[in-house]
């Protein structure tokens, strides 16, 4: 069906900006936030659409998620106040002791 983009659901909204970003077929794909607002079923269908991106488009996905986000990419970089706290795969993000403490909450 056709329907006005005011009268789709906000986790549809969100789809349909993705597809006019990629629309343009972009060499890089800036993302803030992609999932914020959005529903647990909502956020699984933005990090499918994510994940089926080709791997020749370069992704700056800013996210506070840190499990959706560590779960989408190859590369990480934590700043915290605008410093670059760590650099590494998602596996090092995650262990790194610094990163644990400022984001992940660890004691």
């Amino acid at each position: 069906s056709q329907l006005p983009v005011r009268e789709l659901s906000y986790g549809q909204q969100r789809q349909l900006e993705f597809a006019l970003a990629l629309a343009t077929e972009p060499r890089v794909l800036m993302l803030d936030e992609p999932a914020a607002g959005l529903s647990a079923a909502e956020r699984t269908i933005i990090a499918g659409l994510i994940r089926g991106l080709p791997p020749t488009l370069t992704i700056v996905l800013i996210e506070h998620d840190m499990d959706l986000a560590l779960g989408l990419v190859d590369m990480v970089t934590c700043l915290h106040f605008g410093e670059v706290i760590a650099e590494g795969d998602p596996e090092s993000i995650r262990s790194n002791a610094t990163v644990q403490e400022i984001y992940l909450g660890a004691d």
